[in-house]
């Protein structure tokens, strides 16, 4: 039956199965739901940009038009004239060809004349690598027809080159029985390419077009069945695998709140969702693994997310050991093409497909077929947490809704240090718990000292303790691992006689010296300028930096240690693709003696030989203003500190501060996490956060300053009308101007007693009434649920 509206032939079909599931929208509109953006802000970053169709517009002439100019106007002859001789014109070239900026009204009214038509191409931008191979002849592969080639080739001194480049295939291919690739035979600078030629022109050789895959493949050369786990791993391998009725969580005989007796959480069934609470080195990988095997051994497959790309060279070589090709990688360092490999052989439900993704947070939108267990390793990690662009989901999160998809499917959240709100949610038996007490072996916990830099000289980045304790691990052949959570030379540079510090022109911070180019620049938006000679205000030559990076480290450690082989860890020194796994490689293999690193060498690297970890300026990570600070600082000065010491010798952690008697310092030293959890989970519930409390931030951007406030201001007095104290604000964020745009922030707190939903719904009516206001219609609103 023909259809009552217009219809078009079909000119070919794209994809011959789906490339995405139901389950991928429903996750999709949960996702675009609970985070406030729309579905298409999702769909750009969920589909590799390789399977997102692209279209351009082409003008060509209307088979119609006879050719005469005389009817034409001067700007229409323009059109023409360009158009002569060629099939089509993209509209992005036509404003170049003709010399017109706005270019549609002509091209609108020449489609109306019949002098033009508007043409619209589909581009696929995935495709598939093809590589040729070589295989022999089938008239060659009897021993008669082999010998008689031989001998016609032996014959002419002409073609000798072509028999040795026979030789060389025979050699290759197992005399003749196995196609090989034409590289393969190209690879050697003695063999002539024209020869090879010949042969396949001969039919000698036949040479075929095969489609084959960009990834990396592995093989599995040890068995699950061989790892042995201990007795703590072996209780909580069987606790997250089977469950326990009415098993008593570890250590959750803490007192909830202050006067609270002390109470037992206890399960009557598995929960979807636990935490493997694992002291660093304690052996929390072993027990992934055999978990990964049980579900492997179902037909399921398991995601495996992790909070950094550094990371995975080290976890996937341990997966591949046991698991072979069946493991696979997603992150953002792959390429377009390589992305949609990844994102296909999910799909696959053959033997060829993967049944264990290892990825960065981006991971959670691959189409998985039959997802079985999510393993989110770290946690706490605020990596895992989207900053720009919307959606600003949080990686762990979606994980856990995702898992729900599926019917069965567990999650494993694990941690050395448990983000306060996922402690909470186990303490309440909203999540199981297992835990880890001791490192596997029974290695010792470090040596944590602090040093008081009060009592070192002015200006020194590397105190006298440290740099003997460095000097001794050099001494016996021991790594070290340095940690500053700041890249660059210096944060910044500052005339001393009238005291100008160089900003960034649009935003309202300042330039960061970086040696290596010998320029300034800004970690917002990438402006940079070279390195003034003098200053600009007062023309003074007495210019000197402040502050120390990454990159200041290094050099000084150059200095201090001439015959160290030194390295550094950082997002300038890993710009290469690649370039992380070279430097991790070179510290495992022991051809680096000390490493260099911001939060890159934090999280979950397990290095055979450090015997040092020192913590350059813990100041930096207390004194940042965020309700999380305290409990940011515990982490990270504990999840570095777990880098020394994970064989047989006991390593030694040095924490330079010049507060050595603050909480944190002293809490992450003893590796006391329920002394910072306590601390904090009262100021959380006097203070009226997470987990007492949902958090949105909403934040307001425009380019003049005196717009954007009356805009926020209008905005707050709005919702305060249905959300009362619930809001607080609007406020200048720390950094109040960003790549040109003014920023001012609302945020609301919603209990965990009301729902948030019906809040969205006016938040959402409220900014949309805002923005149809002529004054505020340029006016940038994001928002961000659950901000760290």
């Amino acid at each position: 039956e023909v259809p009552k509206y217009p219809t078009k032939y079909i000119l070919s079909i794209l994809d011959t199965s789906p490339i995405l599931s139901e389950r991928q929208f429903r996750f999709w509109e949960w996702m675009a739901s609970y985070y406030m953006c729309y579905l298409g802000d999702v769909m750009a970053i969920a589909l590799p940009s390789a399977l997102r169709l692209s279209s351009e517009s082409y003008i060509t002439m209307h088979p119609d038009f006879a050719g005469g100019i005389e009817n034409l106007t001067q700007d229409e002859w323009k059109v023409v004239e360009a158009l002569k001789g060629r099939q089509g014109m993209p509209m992005s070239q036509v404003p170049n060809a003709t010399g017109f900026e706005k270019v549609l009204p002509l091209v609108q009214t020449m489609i109306e004349k019949h002098i033009i038509i508007m043409v619209e191409e589909l581009t696929q931008r995935y495709v598939p690598k093809a590589m040729p191979y070589l295989s022999l002849a089938p008239e060659y592969c009897e021993e008669k027809g082999m010998r008689e080639l031989f001998e016609r080739l032996e014959d002419k001194s002409t073609t000798r080159k072509q028999l040795s480049a026979l030789m060389r295939f025979m050699q290759l291919s197992r005399f003749g029985k196995e196609r090989i690739a034409k590289k393969q035979l190209t690879s050697f600078e003695e063999l002539s390419p024209s020869a090879i030629a010949t042969l396949v022109k001969n039919g000698v050789l036949i040479q075929e077009t095969q489609t084959v895959s960009r990834l990396a493949k592995g093989d599995a050369n040890a068995k699950v069945a061989d790892i042995v786990l201990n007795e703590e791993q072996q209780a909580a391998y069987e606790y997250l695998h089977e469950g326990i009725a009415d098993h008593a969580i570890h250590a959750m005989n803490t007192p909830d709140r202050a006067g609270d007796a002390p109470r037992t959480a206890r399960i009557t069934e598995r929960p979807v969702v636990s935490l493997l609470h694992g002291v660093t080195s304690s052996g929390k990988t072993e027990v992934y693994i055999k978990l990964i095997d049980d579900v492997v051994r179902q037909g399921r497959q398991v995601l495996f997310l992790l909070p950094e790309i550094a990371l995975t060279a080290q976890i996937i070589n341990r997966l591949r050991k046991y698991f072979g090709d069946m493991v696979g990688v997603y992150h953002s360092r792959f390429n377009a093409n390589e992305r949609v490999e990844v994102w296909q052989r999910t799909m696959e439900t053959s033997e060829h497909g993967y049944k264990i993704i290892l990825g960065a947070r981006s991971a959670v939108f691959l189409p998985f077929y039959d997802l079985g267990l999510a393993i989110v390793d770290e946690e706490h990690d605020g990596s895992y947490k989207q900053q720009e662009p919307a959606p600003r989901y949080m990686g762990r999160d979606c994980a856990i809704v995702l898992s729900r998809l599926y019917k069965n499917a567990r999650v494993v959240l694990g941690s050395a240090t448990p983000s306060v709100e996922t402690y909470h949610n186990a303490k309440q038996g909203k999540y199981g718990y297992a835990r880890l007490e001791h490192r596997y072996g029974g290695m010792q916990m470090p040596l944590v000292e602090c040093v008081d830099m009060r009592g070192e000289e002015k200006h020194t980045l590397i105190s006298k303790p440290l740099r003997t304790a460095i000097q001794s691990a050099l001494d016996e052949g021991l790594q070290t691992i340095l940690f500053q959570n700041r890249r660059g030379f210096a944060p910044h540079l500052e005339c001393l006689d009238c005291h100008w510090i160089p900003q960034c022109v649009q935003c309202d911070v300042s330039l960061v010296y970086h040696k290596a180019t010998n320029n300034l620049r800004c970690h917002y938006c990438g402006y940079s300028i070279p390195l003034p000679t003098e200053c600009p205000m007062c023309h003074s030559k007495n210019l000197t930096t402040k502050g120390f990076g990454t990159e200041r480290i290094e050099e000084d450690l150059q200095i201090l240690f001439p015959h160290a082989r030194i390295d550094r860890l950082d997002m300038d020194s890993t710009s290469q693709k690649n370039k992380y796994i070279e430097i991790l490689n070179a510290f495992e293999e022991h051809r680096t003696d000390i490493l260099v690193g911001t939060q890159m060498v934090t999280k979950g690297l397990d290095f055979e030989h450090v015997g040092v970890v020192g913590i350059l300026s813990a100041d930096d990570i207390v004194s940042y203003p965020n309700f999380r600070s305290y409990e940011r600082a515990f982490q990270l000065m504990t999840q570095v500190s777990g880098r020394a010491g994970r064989r047989e010798r006991r390593g030694h952690v040095l924490i330079q501060t010049y507060h050595p008697d603050h909480a944190v310092i002293s809490d992450a030293m003893r590796n006391d996490y329920e002394g910072m959890y306590d601390k904090q989970i009262n100021d959380r519930r006097i203070f009226r956060y997470p987990p007492y409390y949902r958090l949105i931030d909403i934040t307001l951007r425009h380019a003049n300053v005196v717009t954007l406030n009356d805009a926020a201001a209008h905005l707050a007095s709005e919702l305060r009308k249905t959300l009362g104290n619930r809001v607080i604000g609007p406020e200048y964020p720390i950094v109040p101007r960003i790549r040109g745009l003014y920023l001012k922030s609302l945020r609301l707190r919603f209990s965990r007693d009301e729902g948030v939903s019906k809040g969205k719904e006016i938040i959402l009516a409220a900014t949309e009434n805002l923005l149809a206001a002529p004054n505020y219609k340029h006016v940038r609103i994001q928002y961000d649920v659950d901000p760290l």
